[in-house]
């Protein structure tokens, strides 16, 4: 048994002793949840009984794996960007290649980032980049100064120290090196930012950048959180109402966006004038697309990059190829000529994905598929932007969850998502459920993370 495992074992003991049996501490910590506003939806965010732990041997190599993929998905998206025949590789839409082509007026690719990682034992993959926009952070830190001084949570501490990771502060500083680089010379030292936090708004009217924008205000800046509709431009102003904007957090995709909107929409104005600041830039969108990971686990593109680069995307990165038919390398090095063929052959350890995860096209895991749906489901793929990449196992654990009064016990799939800003990781959340991010039941939500250590 690791050392991990031990400790999730002690931490299910303590909830199975006298003193927890009755779960009416899961009441209160409850009802902590509502009063914080850690719900959404009329259900909360965190329907399990205890955080997700991971070692310090393993955020590190979190941290150190992440950083070296940021830097080398940094250094493709440059590359692409000055590149007509790599650019065309990423199956971007006409109007994205459109709006990549605006100068957004700083010099970073990605502000802010976050990686969906399978953590499993000693391995790591990761099987999503997500560049438009992170999410679980601000709830993930509430969630976690709840559970710190839980009673259970208590008990456990007594044999273990728990660090929590995470904090809005570093979010608040990216944004402001990037207005920074934005406005410079016009930036007077007295004058903050208007900060616009712009996404499609929920029905429940609540979003987890509610916390950030009251975070924002605390610290000075003049905040809202805004839906695309309630944005005008005028005078070479962007404004909703009389709340004049000077730099745009962006909550949504170019993708969504172009679904709703045509070029000509006020923020798309103001950002091709150069009058306001968008976080992340429209550019930021190449990294997200899956077909990224194609051009990253590519030997011959990256051959020049840094050998901790390399390492990271050969050990961590998921072999991903576009769907297409013709000649391409494979995992094991070896040429095929035609990589439909091969994909065909070999479903089991095969996954088709489309190249936008903010799309309504499904993926398709091939060892859940027999000859036949797999043949049908290559079909379909071929007819949209798609990815084959290799299968990687998900992260499974054991939690604990209240069902209709009783304590339960179940096996869950783990994604640890790490936040980072200006390519440096500064905290991570973890989504728990039955089959991983899109599933939205009962039982899956957001854990608060620890970093777990013994003590002497």
């Amino acid at each position: 048994m690791t050392q991990l495992d031990e400790a999730i074992s002690r931490y299910h003991r303590i909830l199975e002793s006298e003193p927890y049996r009755d779960l009416r501490w899961v009441k209160t910590l409850q009802e902590q949840m509502e009063a914080r506003q850690l719900s959404t939806g009329g259900r909360l965010l965190c329907p399990f009984l205890r955080p997700n732990f991971v070692t310090q041997k393993q955020y590190d190599n979190l941290v150190k794996t992440g950083e070296a993929l940021l830097s080398a998905v940094d250094r493709m998206l440059r590359m692409a960007l000055a590149s007509p025949a790599l650019l065309s590789r990423m199956q971007l839409f006409p109007a994205e290649k459109m709006l990549a082509a605006i100068d957004p007026g700083y010099n970073l690719a990605e502000v802010s980032a976050q990686l969906d990682l399978q953590i499993n034992n000693g391995s790591l993959y990761v099987t999503q980049y997500s560049a438009e926009a992170f999410s679980g952070a601000a709830w993930s830190e509430g969630l976690s100064e709840l559970f710190y001084d839980c009673a259970p949570v208590k008990e456990f501490r007594r044999r273990y120290n728990l660090t929590r990771v995470g904090k809005k502060k570093p979010f608040l500083l990216a944004l402001l090196k990037a207005y920074k680089m934005f406005a410079g010379s016009t930036l007077t030292a007295a004058r903050k930012p208007s900060i616009a936090i712009v996404e499609f708004r929920s029905p429940t009217g609540r979003s987890e950048y509610d916390l950030y924008r009251d975070y924002f205000r605390s610290e000075g800046y003049a905040c809202e959180v805004l839906a695309p509709d309630q944005l005008e431009y005028r005078n070479g102003v962007l404004r909703a109402g009389s709340f004049e904007i000077d730099l745009v957090y962006r909550r949504v995709s170019a993708q969504e966006f172009l679904l709703r909107y045509t070029l000509d929409h006020p923020l798309l104005e103001a950002y091709r004038d150069r009058k306001v600041c968008i976080v992340n830039s429209f550019r930021a969108e190449l990294a997200h697309k899956k077909a990224m990971f194609a051009l990253l686990t590519e030997e011959a593109l990256v051959a020049k990059f840094p050998l901790m680069e390399r390492k990271a995307i050969r050990e961590h990165v998921p072999w991903t190829r576009v769907l297409k038919a013709g000649k391409t390398v494979l995992p094991n090095g070896k040429t095929t000529e035609d990589l439909v063929e091969y994909v065909k052959q070999h479903r089991e350890k095969l996954v088709l994905r489309p190249n936008d995860e903010h799309t309504d096209l499904q993926s398709f895991s091939g060892h859940e598929h027999d000859e036949g749906s797999w043949a049908r489901a290559i079909r379909e793929a071929l007819r949209a932007p798609y990815v084959v990449q290799e299968h990687v196992a998900p992260a499974r654990s054991i939690f604990p969850i209240m069902n209709y009064g009783l304590l339960e016990f179940r096996e869950m799939q783990v994604d640890v998502q790490p936040q980072a800003f200006l390519g440096k990781v500064a905290g991570c959340s973890t989504y728990v459920s039955s089959s991983g991010p899109g599933n939205y039941s009962a039982s899956a939500g957001i854990a608060p993370t620890f970093i777990i250590d013994p003590r002497n």
